[in-house]
């Protein structure tokens, strides 16, 4: 039996969220927010987070500065249950920080990299990813010093059993390189959202996209926001219906959506459960500020899930009957 049932390595940093900022930022202004909110960001972070809340066992590696925002971040996601101990701490560089300005329909999103960029091959300990059932693999494009390396990574984990998944989050230079595609040789599960599908595969029709990028892997999974969700296996399609719900904000509702699909996916689930409880955990996100608040309250978290669990699957059924 593996220690964990999923090891991470990725970014740790904590989320500034400005919420009532006009949509035009003016120069020399003195801009006023209505509200906010500091909370554990990045996206290996929440996934992390958020599958440990769920009950999973897992691991993870990262590197942060010596600073107090790093502090507050590890031990945040130390709270959930996440094993933190092989966190490094860098003496060059400041912790990361992502402010997100929220607006009612749209966000800017602002990151300073700090140690996200620092992370390599190098400071990560190989035996203790894989001692693990899987591997999760989130900001392909932010890692930029361990990017090169992680189809190396990669290939090493499989070697030894376990399965992958990646979501790569946007690409701050809107490139969406080739090399890529030589990482997904070695992915079981790829997790982007609408925009990212198309982007990656080069083809604004969902549809076209959806069937260029199911051929690179074994299983697609694409995030539709308020559309639900799409998995293709092959030739089989699955698709699940989102979940009503009064939205605070939808930061890090699909690092959410991640972490309730990979809880059920390394259990052995089909992939209409896998899909149903990803769209509870992504509904379930945007309920609270930020990735992790709403899966923080325990009690809360356990009735959001009970009371919308059985609404989710007579959806799907629906759907499935028409």
């Amino acid at each position: 039996m593996p220690r964990f049932d999923v090891t991470i390595a990725g970014e740790l940093n904590l989320d500034l969220i400005l919420y009532g900022l006009p949509t035009d930022l003016p120069r020399e202004r003195e801009l006023l927010a209505n509200s906010m909110m500091l909370t554990l960001g990045s996206s290996s972070a929440i996934v992390a987070h958020n599958l440990a809340a769920l009950g999973s066992r897992v691991g993870f590696q990262s590197k942060i500065g010596t600073d107090e925002l790093g502090e507050i971040a590890l031990k945040r996601l130390a709270a959930s249950g996440a094993d933190t101990s092989l966190v490094r701490r860098s003496e060059n560089s400041n912790t990361g920080l992502t402010v997100i300005l929220q607006h009612d329909r749209w966000r800017n999103i602002l990151t300073y990299s700090g140690t996200i960029s620092e992370l390599r091959l190098s400071d990560l300990d190989l035996e203790y990813l894989a001692d693990s059932r899987h591997f999760h693999l989130s900001s392909f494009y932010l890692q930029s010093s361990l990017r090169r390396d992680i189809p190396e990574l990669f290939r090493r984990l499989k070697s030894v059993g376990l399965t992958i998944s990646v979501d790569t989050n946007d690409d701050p230079e809107d490139r969406w390189g080739d090399d890529l595609r030589e990482m997904l040789r070695h992915v079981d599960v790829f997790l982007p959202n609408e925009r990212e599908a198309r982007k990656i595969a080069h083809n604004e029709n969902l549809e076209d996209a959806i069937a260029i990028l199911s051929a690179m892997v074994p299983t697609l999974v694409v995030k539709l926001g308020t559309k639900g969700a799409v998995a293709r296996q092959g030739d089989k399609e699955f698709r699940s219906a989102a979940v009503p719900v009064t939205v605070v904000d939808p930061v890090g509702a699909g690092d959410s959506f991640d972490a309730g699909f990979l809880h059920q996916y390394i259990r052995g689930a089909d992939l209409t459960t896998c899909l149903e409880l990803a769209n509870l955990a992504g509904a379930l996100s945007t309920t609270r500020p930020g990735g992790t608040e709403a899966f923080r309250d325990a009690e809360y978290r356990k009735k959001f899930v009970r009371e919308h669990a059985r609404s989710v699957s007579t959806a799907n059924k629906n759907a499935e009957a028409r």
